[in-house]
């Protein structure tokens, strides 16, 4: 086990105003009617608008989370963008929510941690340690998203899946007396499937002066779902596992399980092979769809507001991410 004093003081979650329904995307991408519903099970999903950027979105996460935690943004020493889409290549989305916060002049470090749909679970464990170690007494980690941008549209089933949002989480040393901390986590990656999830331009390798209008799909989301399930289902038992046995738990010693919200049947065919209890398994795929890195602490959010977590909990996130990677994190709420 990899035991931190470390707790969540606070979250917050931000969705766009523009909700998108299954109805609307059955049109869009000229598919039969009823035809998104059946592929995604997602219902709605939300598109930021021109003035919603990542850093205006994560900004109003951000603040959602220090209110909910009753603290300022001077008691904040560190804010981290942990996210897999970026606002522009530089300098880093963190910078920009800094500034989206009136904070331009704080002086608080402003930085990003990348691992795309783990961003967050992967910001947060190695965050975790800074903090227990008294590097920083207070962070705020923000995963911001805005998935709608990039989808190629003649891709029917991965355009319909994704949603834009932002989600916040505060993270300082647990109290004394107080049993929240971070148990155990882990992280890892099979560069096999590093083509099934991926935008290939826009970096140095495809750089952005390349771009054709003609040929967009280099710079454009393309994924492999088909690919990247199989995968995943041959991995993730042994991993979990794996995670059991280092922290001495079964899957029924936990009150909730939140995952990466990929898609709603894949969703449902991973609880059943983890043989999670339907009623300690956190979906809030029909209300938001997959929105990368957010999913997880959007996922959070939602457990605390509806009460399905309460301090002293255990709870396991886990979740896919392009790479191809896995990644749980067992923490007492």
């Amino acid at each position: 086990m990899q035991l931190r004093r470390v707790r969540i003081a606070g979250t917050g979650k931000y969705l766009p105003e523009q909700e998108i329904t299954d109805e609307e995307l059955d049109r869009r991408l000229g598919v039969p009617a009823g035809w998104v519903s059946k592929a995604t099970g997602v219902g709605v999903r939300h598109y930021a608008s021109g003035e919603e950027t990542s850093s205006y979105m994560g900004a109003k996460a951000a603040e959602a989370a220090l209110a909910d935690a009753g603290l300022q943004f001077s008691d904040i020493d560190c804010l981290v963008c942990t996210s897999g889409t970026k606002e522009q290549p530089l300098p880093s989305t963190a910078v920009f929510i800094q500034q989206a916060m009136g904070q331009q002049d704080s002086g608080v470090p402003a930085f990003d941690m990348d691992a795309t749909c783990l961003s967050f679970l992967n910001g947060l464990d190695v965050i975790s340690y800074m903090v227990d170690a008294g590097r920083y007494q207070r962070v705020l980690l923000v995963a911001t998203e805005i998935a709608s941008a990039g989808l190629n549209w003649s891709d029917k089933e991965s355009a319909a899946l994704f949603g834009d949002g932002a989600a916040a989480v505060i993270i300082e040393r647990s109290p004394e007396g107080s049993s929240s901390q971070i148990v155990h986590a882990s992280l890892r990656t099979y560069s096999r499937g590093a083509r099934f999830s991926e935008i290939a331009g826009g970096g140095t390798r495809l750089h952005a002066s390349n771009y054709n209008a003609d040929q967009p799909e280099p710079y454009l989301f393309h994924m492999d779902g088909q690919a990247i399930f199989r995968m995943a289902s041959r991995l993730l038992p042994d991993f979990i596992s794996d995670m059991l046995q280092a922290t001495g738990n079964r899957m029924e010693d936990f009150q909730l399980v939140i995952p990466h919200q990929g898609s709603a049947m894949a969703m449902r065919l991973i609880r059943k092979k983890l043989g999670i209890a339907e009623d300690r398994f956190m979906d809030i795929t029909r209300n938001h769809g997959n929105t990368i890195a957010a999913s997880i602490p959007m996922g959070l959010h939602e457990a605390i507001r509806q009460q399905r977590i309460q301090r002293g909990d255990r709870v396991l996130m886990i979740g896919t991410a392009a790479g191809l990677s896995l990644g749980g994190l067992i923490f007492d709420y």
